[in-house]
């Protein structure tokens, strides 16, 4: 039986965001690098109610040079001491290079899917930028944006919350109705 999952973005989702020249960017350090209080429980209860939790993350500042890979992966070793995540993917592409990975194409979610057996009609991406969710969109999930990130005024979300403990609450709402009704 093929397992469901919540996919995650993870700067503005799981961890804050850096402002940078008037926008809000991914770290580029590890002393800029801070989880959001809510990302423990969130993911725990996903994790409790029998979903597996994936990061998607693009993380294109290493392709330019502006942030070095072993910094992201020393991001992604606190995320995975501190949080109960099953997997990270990570495209350290930039649009230019036409990678399938990138957000907003759903590569990162289709290799996950076939890797861990999920069932992506009965998954979920949380984000907080237009190219999270046409990814979701674009694999098949319900899609959730977290309110405050980079909207591009046409890619509408299923969903709008105002954190991931919003986004897991609405998953397990959705949840338990959706067996209520079975």
């Amino acid at each position: 039986m093929a397992s469901r999952c919540v996919f995650l973005d993870r700067d503005g989702v799981i961890n804050a965001s850096v402002e940078r020249d008037g926008r809000l960017v991914a770290p580029t350090s590890l002393a800029d690098f801070h989880i959001f209080s809510d990302a423990d429980g969130a993911i725990g209860s996903l994790r409790e109610a029998g979903f597996l939790v994936i990061v998607v993350t693009n993380q294109p500042d290493v392709a330019t040079g502006r942030t070095k890979r072993e910094t992201v992966e020393a991001m992604h070793a606190v995320v995975r001491e501190q949080l109960a995540v099953n997997d990270i993917a990570v495209c350290y592409h930039v649009d230019g290079d036409g990678c399938s990975c990138r957000k907003p194409k759903p590569g990162m979610l289709l290799d996950a899917a076939r890797r861990h057996d999920i069932d992506l009609g009965k998954s979920y991406l949380v984000g907080d930028r237009w190219r999270d969710i046409a990814a979701g969109h674009a694999a098949g999930c319900f899609t959730i944006m977290v309110a405050g990130g980079e909207d591009d005024g046409e890619t509408i979300p299923d969903a709008v919350v105002d954190s991931l403990a919003g986004a897991a609450r609405l998953v397990l709402e959705r949840e338990f109705q959706s067996a209520r009704m079975e």
